[in-house]
C-alpha cells in the first residue's frame, strides 16, 4: 500500500467512517487488521486516509463489523474506488489545503445549504467581491497569492446540485468594496436567484428576536445523511463536522433560521430594492 503524503478530506472520512464501524462492533484495531491479514498500523493508516483500501476490503470490513445497512456500503465502497482529479487538483501545493477540499466537497455534493450573516458565500461571489475578501486578509497575500485564491473562487461557482442560501440583510448591505461593486454583487444574487436549483431567502434586519446572528453555516448534503458534512470557519482554515449529533445540531439550525426568513419572492423583491438604493 502506497501511503499518501496528504489525503483529502474525502479520503479522511472514509477512514473515519470506517473506525466509527469498527468501534461500533466493538473491536479493536488490532483484532480488525487480523481479519483483513493486516497489522495494526496498516489498520490506522486505512482508519487515518493515508493509504487507500479496495472495495473488497471495505466490504470484508463491513461484514466482519456486521454492517447491514447496503446503501450505505455501497456510498463507503464509492469513496474507497473514487480516483477523481478534479480541476481543484492543479491547485495543489499552491493553495492551502482547506481550499481544495471544499471544492472535492463540493464536486460530490448532492445538495448544499449556506446561512451567511456578514459575506455574501463565496459559491455566488462575483469576481470584484472576491478580491476585496482576499484584500482584507492579514498577514496581507501578495498580488500573486491573491490572484491566484480569486481565479481558484471564480472556477469552484458550478452549482450542479440544489443549493439553498439564507442571508442576513447585514451581508447585503456590507460593502466589501465600493459602491459599483456591490451593485454588481446583488445584480449577480438577483440573477442566481431565479435559477431553478437556486433559492435565496433574505432575513432583514426588522426582525424580533433573532438571536442567531453568529450562526453562519455551510451543508452539505452526501449520497446519505450520515454522510453530510458542515463546514465552519475558523481562524486558520475551514473545519469539517461529520459527528452525527452535531449534523443533527445544524440540521435544526438551518431549518430554523429558514423559518424566520423572507419567502424567495419576497427576498428577490427585498434585494433588488437594495440594489435600487446604491
Amino acid at each position: 500500500m502506497v501511503q499518501r503524503r496528504e489525503p483529502t478530506a474525502r479520503q479522511k472520512r472514509l477512514g473515519v467512517e470506517l473506525r466509527r464501524l469498527r468501534e461500533a462492533a466493538g473491536l479493536t484495531g488490532v483484532e480488525a487488521a487480523a481479519l483483513l491479514g493486516a497489522n495494526r498500523v496498516q489498520m490506522s493508516q486505512i482508519e487515518s486516509g493515508l493509504v487507500g483500501v479496495s472495495e473488497e476490503r471495505v466490504r470484508r470490513l463491513a461484514s466482519h463489523y456486521a454492517c447491514t445497512d447496503r446503501d450505505f456500503i455501497d456510498a463507503l465502497v464509492t469513496m474507497a474506488a473514487d480516483r477523481t482529479r478534479g480541476w481543484w487538483e492543479e491547485y495543489r501545493g499552491l493553495l492551502p489545503t482547506p481550499f481544495l477540499d471544499l471544492s472535492e466537497l463540493n464536486h460530490h455534493a448532492s445538495f448544499r445549504r449556506d446561512v451567511a450573516i456578514l459575506h455574501v458565500p463565496g459559491l455566488l461571489q462575483t469576481e470584484d467581491y472576491a478580491r476585496a475578501i482576499f484584500s482584507a486578509r492579514l498577514p496581507e497575500l501578495t498580488a500573486s497569492e491573491l490572484e491566484l485564491r480569486v481565479r481558484h473562487r471564480m472556477a469552484g461557482q458550478r452549482i450542479t446540485f440544489s443549493y439553498g442560501l439564507v442571508i442576513h440583510e447585514s451581508a447585503l448591505r456590507i460593502r466589501v468594496g465600493d459602491r459599483r461593486a456591490s451593485r454588481v454583487q446583488l445584480a449577480k444574487l438577483l440573477k442566481l436567484s431565479e435559477a431553478d436549483d437556486t433559492t435565496i431567502r433574505v432575513i432583514p434586519f426588522d426582525l424580533d428576536g433573532f438571536a442567531r446572528a453568529s450562526s453562519s453555516m455551510t451543508y452539505v448534503g452526501g449520497p446519505l445523511p450520515r454522510l453530510d458534512t458542515v463546514v465552519r470557519d475558523a481562524p486558520h482554515g475551514s473545519v469539517f463536522v461529520d459527528s452525527e449529533a452535531q449534523l443533527n445540531a445544524y440540521r435544526t439550525r438551518f431549518r430554523k433560521v429558514e423559518a424566520v426568513s423572507l419567502e424567495p419572492d419576497q427576498s428577490r423583491d427585498f434585494i433588488h430594492k437594495l440594489a435600487k438604493e446604491l
